[in-house]
């Protein structure tokens, strides 16, 4: 396990590049599919990452507050070969953990590249344009045992479904680097 801090290619205000993943439901989506939201957060994720498993429950809550407003989508971008990933772990993890927004596997890596993901979990937070409004922590706990004193992703979801200023500072994740099959060219 490497330590690794999000880091992205995107900058605020980018429009969220397009994608097209298998779903563990079977389904393919597309950024389109979620163009009738009001928000969209997209979140690498994977199912053997001690920082997703210490998040995955806050995912899901936000998931369930804001779903009829905020699309909620977590991508794995692992080596499906790497253990514990691959789809048949995804659906295992997904039913262990209540996950009942889009798990989608990433398995050419592309959309992490597009996105210029580099750790698990990687938040994305993109407004009904499906422009990057913040990307960053979804709160200030990074290690497993660590307790939540700012709900930084929460309160970023509220501002923007107000139209209120969202704070443009960087708060970066934390978590288990992406496990690539090959380096970048």
């Amino acid at each position: 396990m490497v330590l690794t801090q999000s880091q992205t290619k995107l900058r605020l205000g980018d429009k969220a590049p397009d994608f097209t993943l298998q779903g563990i439901d079977g389904k393919r989506y597309s950024l389109s599919d979620f163009a009738d939201s009001e928000g969209f957060l997209l979140i690498f994720i994977c199912n053997h990452c001690p920082y997703v498993k210490a998040k995955i429950d806050d995912i899901v809550k936000l998931h369930e507050q804001f779903k009829d407003r905020v699309a909620v989508v977590g991508v794995n971008s692992n080596d499906p070969e790497y253990p514990g990933e691959g789809i048949e772990n995804m659906k295992k993890f997904a039913q262990e953990r209540n996950i009942t927004f889009p798990y989608l596997l990433d398995d050419t890596q592309k959309v992490a590249r597009s996105y210029g993901a580099t750790c698990t979990p990687d938040p994305f937070l993109f407004d009904k344009m499906q422009q990057l409004v913040f990307h960053g922590r979804i709160d200030d706990a990074f290690n497993p045992e660590d307790k939540v004193t700012e709900r930084t992703m929460e309160d970023n979801i509220q501002k923007m479904l107000k139209g209120d200023k969202i704070d443009r500072e960087l708060k970066p994740s934390m978590g288990c680097s992406i496990k690539w099959i090959e380096p970048a060219a």
